[in-house]
């Protein structure tokens, strides 16, 4: 008797009208997205690629959405191809138009080209895009369609577009001295995306040496701010990630399916919208300030999980965290705690209580500020108390304060004056956030 092949899962035809395509799809805004531009029911379709072309001649749906690893084989399937897709030979949006034919078009182009233009006019001052472009130097991380996507859209804008790739004649141990006329930068490679997000395509150092730099594009948009924008800010050059290109690229797809105009302003209010759903709010300030009450009930008001950054290292360590300083110092300590920050700093949606030390390591700024809106609950001194602190009671709460008070204010997007309670405490984060 032969061996039995293992069976095709059934071929998952659309119940919905809109949805995206692809092969291994993970968790998505996509959906929360084309709701608000009125594109919806939108689902998730796994499909291998031997169902594709049945799922694509059904007549099941009216728009979808196309990735990995289908962006390249929808266009044979389509009967009509925008001229990005027939220049770039892959399409991530198909449309069924009225008379039952199918239109490939490829939204990244035009999210991009929106990014890119936003970018140029409100954080570079500039009249348009081509005026930054235009007969100057681009280097674009990653050689693959995301990154055509990016060279089509520059190209348009006059841009002298440079590929970088890991192995390429242009690689990224080769930019420098070469390529130190740069102005800007994208990054089309997934390199810095969640979960991996410590890293990035290029070091502090290569960037630091460009002197004509202008900005950094990042089409990741998972963190919100990656390492490579990070390293840009540091040097106060204007950096974003790709959020802005993600709503931009649903609301051109959007219009295509339904067939009529949506106001441009939807892009930039559906942005702000996520931005507040995924965005992590990080407590810091003075041991015994409030972080703590503040945040779970804060976190009940809006129905999102709580982290107390203490109790992580706690249950990591087998003990209270008062028991494991005072029995490994300090130092050892911290440790624990940049690990926990690491953990949780990258997720979605959070509300974090970070312990009063959090800012006496330089390397948590970068973790805080990755995916969090940094909250500093000041309370007044002489309201503060050391019992059960071995910190406060072994420094004395005022000298803590003097080391970490202009930290705090650093490391902070917003400061909450206390009002008294953590009820009134918690509605004050929600009306300064706008929540």
């Amino acid at each position: 008797m032969g061996l039995q092949q293992p069976r095709q899962p059934a071929l998952q035809m659309p119940h919905t009208p809109f949805g995206l395509l692809g092969r291994n799809l993970t968790h998505s805004w996509s959906s929360q997205i084309h709701t608000q531009l009125g594109s919806a029911p939108y689902a998730l379709y796994e499909i291998e690629s031997n169902q594709l072309k049945d799922f694509i001649t059904s007549c099941g749906w009216q728009g979808l959405n196309v990735t990995i690893p289908y962006k390249k084989d929808v266009v044979q399937l389509a009967d009509k191809r925008s001229n990005a897709v027939q220049v770039l030979g892959a399409a991530n949006t198909l449309t069924r138009l009225p008379d039952g034919s199918i239109f490939a078009e490829n939204t990244d182009v035009l999210g991009f080209s929106w990014m890119l233009k936003r970018f140029c006019k409100t954080q570079l001052k500039a009249a348009n895009a081509t005026e930054v472009c235009a007969h100057s130097k681009v280097l674009v991380l990653g050689n693959g369609g995301a990154s055509r996507a990016v060279c089509y859209v520059l190209n348009q804008m006059q841009a002298h577009t440079v590929v970088v790739s890991r192995s390429g004649a242009t690689n990224y141990n080769n930019i420098l001295p070469q390529h130190q006329d740069t102005v800007l930068i994208v990054n089309t490679t997934p390199v810095g995306m969640y979960p991996h997000d410590n890293a990035s395509p290029l070091s502090f150092q290569t960037i630091q040496t460009l002197p004509q730099l202008k900005g950094v594009l990042d089409i990741v948009y998972n963190p919100q701010n990656t390492q490579l924008c990070q390293y840009a800010r540091k040097l106060t050059i204007p950096a974003q990630t790709g959020l802005s290109m993600l709503v931009a690229q649903a609301w051109a797809s959007s219009k295509l399916w339904q067939h009529k105009n949506l106001s441009e302003a939807l892009i930039e209010r559906i942005e702000k919208d996520l931005k507040k759903q995924i965005s992590n709010i990080a407590f810091i300030g003075m041991p015994g300030s409030g972080k703590t009450s503040t945040g779970k009930r804060l976190a009940r008001m809006l129905q999102r999980p709580f982290v107390d950054l203490d109790d992580v290292v706690a249950l990591a360590c087998g003990m209270p965290v008062a028991t494991y300083i005072q029995r490994y110092g300090e130092d050892a300590f911290r440790q624990q705690e940049t690990q926990a920050l690491a953990q949780y700093s990258h997720e979605s949606g959070l509300i974090i209580s970070c312990g009063g030390g959090i800012v006496t390591r330089s390397e948590n700024y970068d973790l805080l500020h990755r995916n969090s809106v940094v909250v500093m609950v000041d309370r007044p001194l002489n309201e503060l108390s050391d019992e059960g602190r071995p910190l406060s009671q072994a420094q004395g709460i005022k000298a803590l304060a003097k080391q970490r008070m202009n930290l705090y204010y650093g490391w902070s997007n917003h400061v909450l004056h206390t009002t008294g309670s953590s009820q009134t405490d918690a509605e004050a984060v929600m009306e300064m956030l706008n929540l």
